[in-house]
């Protein structure tokens, strides 16, 4: 036994585990790796919460009112070309004649002033759907949580019911069949 002992010592002893020690230098321990997973991922959304989550002052909301306006105003615009186009077409070629004369590199920096504000638009809108995003993945295991206490109410289900048999009494009890009590009752009328 002292030999043995001796190697077991050597192998488990002192709190340690070297085959456990040398089977983790070739392969993951999956129980380690899912706590560092939860750990990066409430590490994740903590600074989510930390970044999105300030609350909006009166002139922020003012600006992002006052940036919802050139999107509709352009569609609506666009489609009032279209009305005066058939409403007054002279009115209208004559003001698409000074359009005309607009020369290119005017239209090029308009061109590039519309795709910045727009990209910049759709860069906030995005950030603004992340921080959603992040809002509600920090109610998944609530979600969870409720969906498994409701399964858990779900009755269980056994097996299925035979109805071989049942299509038969179902018939039988539709067809007519000799009552005594029914034709004495019968009888005993005038």
């Amino acid at each position: 036994m002292g030999l043995i002992g001796r190697v077991m010592t050597l192998i488990f002893g002192g709190g340690r585990n070297v085959v456990k020690e040398t089977a983790e230098v070739f392969r993951e321990n999956a129980e380690a790796a899912g706590v560092r997973q939860a750990a990066l991922k409430g590490q994740a959304l903590e600074q989510y919460a930390a970044e999105f989550g300030a609350q909006r002052g009166w002139f922020d909301v003012a600006m992002d009112g006052l940036n919802r306006l050139p999107r509709p105003l352009l569609a609506f615009g666009t489609l009032g070309l279209f009305v005066a186009a058939m409403v007054d077409p002279v009115w209208f070629a004559s003001r698409m004649q000074g359009i005309a004369l607009v020369p290119d590199p005017l239209w090029w920096l308009m061109g590039a002033i519309v795709s910045f504000y727009f990209g910049a638009r759709h860069q906030i809108k995005s950030q603004e759907f992340q921080r959603s995003v992040a809002a509600t993945m920090a109610q998944v295991p609530q979600v969870v949580a409720n969906a498994e206490a409701l399964e858990a109410m779900r009755p269980k289900v056994v097996g299925r019911a035979a109805t071989e048999k049942a299509a038969g009494l179902t018939l039988s009890s539709v067809a007519a069949a000799e009552n005594p009590a029914l034709r004495d009752w019968q009888a005993a009328r005038p």
